[in-house]
């Protein structure tokens, strides 16, 4: 808990900058875990991956946008992450 104060902290007093960064690598992870869903084909299972990592990742885009307080957009941006990274382990290893 006290690593999520910590980053929470830092987040907050540079909010306008860490949100631009934070987008490109939410949006970034979570198209690396989209080619990798699509790569293991294109059955439901796959679909409701994909729609999974998209939703989560406009999710935190959107939360950015719509100026929402730090700790909401603090919060998605780690939903974010966890879940593309997850589904992107995940795949990779049913790939290989």
């Amino acid at each position: 808990m006290r690593l999520y104060n910590t980053l929470y902290k830092d987040f907050e007093e540079l909010y306008v900058g860490y949100s631009a960064v934070a987008i490109i690598l939410s949006s970034c992870l979570g198209s690396a875990a989209a080619m990798v869903i699509l790569m293991n084909g294109h059955d439901l299972v796959q679909m409701l991956q994909l729609f999974l990592v998209v939703a989560v990742a406009l999710t935190y885009n959107a939360t950015v946008l719509a100026q929402l307080k730090p700790k909401f957009v603090f919060n998605s941006l780690i939903v974010s992450l966890l879940v593309s990274t997850v589904l992107l382990f995940v795949n990779v290893a049913m790939r290989y």
